[in-house]
């Protein structure tokens, strides 16, 4: 299918129609969209706690008031079904709020991480909630419809690993099948989930609160706005949560925190975003008592669990998507597929291959007993702590310092956050600008404050590889050398 937006927008589903059905004919799919299932949850338990945040609880009754509020000053303002509607609200209940409202509307939420750059223009988004309030005005007249369940619903915004943030646009039979089985599998026989869900909500891991706990599941989503170690563990104690979720680097600080922590009510926890070192995992186990399960998982339409990371990364569930090796990279299709990209056809062009298949960009292999192992990232990225920075990006960006003759990025090794970005660079006319001196002009040039170098190697020229390109396994291993010797 093809949904346009009022302001032009085209998205275009590239998994073939036939599929789709079939996994609705399976079950893999309800056929629903997310606010009716909504609808269904508040009417099975309304008094049941809806979201816990900074401001206290809501049951699913006062949640809908204040979701069913929003929606009409939304209305009213001309917001309709063709709208993408950008939510920039911190984690919560006013983010829960808005993502439920603009699903009432049949229309399709992008939600906005702090540094949104341009998303608002390359999405044409005419209407942006945020503060509780209503930004953006219409004279057309309001139509609201029940959408088609394979009509778009969220838009996943990536962390970087492009050049630029790509938004990739999902369906509500992908949140809420695909999407929905992965996560009730992570689940287990847990009938009433509790998930308390430390990652932003803006984020691929943290997407699926509102969607999955929520509308399919009617379970209770606990969150708070900033992440610290602490405080977190004061969550779990008071709140009881069954399921925690957070990146391998809250992970390790939250292992290492000497305050108590009760664990009664927990039944697992769960990592993504970044590869699970294994004196993270070993320190989990022993502090927590229970399984930790390790998402393989991306903006880009896989995802695969395990309890044993030390095996590879788990089986794929055909519910959620089949995985196929294609010249050593992973390629995922099934019920949680992504439409496709947004504004972005060289993207699709790029990273969907015929038949509804995605390219991952990872590679990998599997085993005899059907285990996946991603064996590494066709992708040049680097991950800090769960958030995935492209190196590209900040050297095109750095690399129009005036000082600045020659510039490349790459990770240094990190015990506590597995990656930290380096920048390498060849200064012009003996200037010799400082760290602080470049943060500086990057973040006056818009990029982002997570991708913002935190080491610097200054040499007189970059080193080249045999094909006169720079070696980035060079700079690498200095970089990795020097960092050693200072920490």
């Amino acid at each position: 299918m093809t949904w346009v937006s009022a302001t032009g927008v085209v998205l275009r589903d590239l998994v073939p129609a036939g599929l789709r059905r079939e996994w609705v004919r399976c079950g893999h799919c309800p056929d629903r969209d997310l606010y009716s299932l909504f609808g269904d949850r508040v009417r099975e338990h309304p008094l049941r706690t809806a979201v816990i945040d900074d401001e206290g609880s809501l049951d699913y009754a006062r949640l809908d008031a204040a979701v069913r509020e929003l929606a009409a000053r939304l209305a009213a303002a001309g917001c309709g079904s063709t709208d993408i509607v950008g939510v920039r609200e911190p984690a919560g209940r006013a983010a829960v709020v808005a993502e439920l409202a603009v699903f009432a509307l049949g229309a399709v939420v992008l939600p906005l991480p702090p540094s949104s750059g341009d998303l608002l223009e390359r999405a044409r988004v005419r209407f942006v909630v945020g503060n509780g309030r209503v930004v953006g005005e219409s004279s057309r007249a309001t139509r609201i419809v029940r959408p088609n369940p394979e009509a778009p619903a969220r838009i996943l915004v990536s962390s970087g690993s492009e050049s630029a943030p790509k938004m990739v646009a999902y369906s509500h039979n992908a949140f809420a099948g695909g999407r929905a089985n992965y996560l009730r599998a992570v689940h287990g026989g847990t009938e009433v989930p509790r998930d308390l869900v430390l990652v932003s909500p803006t984020s691929g891991f943290g997407s699926f609160g509102a969607p999955v706990t929520l509308c399919r599941l009617g379970g209770t989503l606990i969150s708070t706005r900033r992440f610290e170690a602490g405080a977190a563990l004061r969550l779990i104690t008071e709140h009881r949560p069954t399921h925690v979720f957070a990146v391998p680097a809250m992970w390790r600080r939250m292992a290492d925190h000497p305050a108590t922590v009760d664990t009664a009510g927990l039944a697992a926890i769960v990592s993504s975003g970044d590869m699970l070192p294994p004196s993270t995992l070993a320190a989990c186990r022993e502090r927590f008592g229970v399984e930790m399960i390790d998402v393989y998982g991306s903006s880009d339409g896989v995802n695969c669990h395990t309890t044993r990371p030390e095996d590879g990364v788990g089986v794929p569930d055909p519910a959620v998507c089949e995985i196929r090796i294609a010249d050593g990279e992973i390629h995922a299709r099934g019920p949680m597929t992504p439409l496709c990209h947004v504004a972005a056809p060289e993207l699709d062009a790029a990273y969907r291959p015929a038949g509804g298949w995605v390219r991952t960009g990872d590679n990998g292999r599997f085993d005899e007993r059907g285990g996946l192992h991603v064996t590494g990232r066709s992708k040049r990225v680097v991950i800090r702590g769960g958030y995935t920075i492209s190196p590209a990006e900040v050297e095109r960006t750095l690399g129009d310092h005036p000082a600045i003759r020659e510039v490349a990025c790459v990770a240094v090794p990190d015990s506590e956050l597995g990656e930290r970005l380096c920048a390498c660079v060849a200064t012009r006319n003996g200037h010799s600008p400082t760290l602080p001196e470049l943060a500086a002009f990057l973040t006056a040039q818009g990029l982002a404050v997570r991708k913002v170098p935190e080491f610097l190697v200054t040499l007189p020229e970059l080193p080249l590889g045999r094909t006169g390109k720079t070696c980035h396994r060079t700079l690498a291993d200095l970089a990795a050398r020097l960092y050693r010797s200072t920490s």
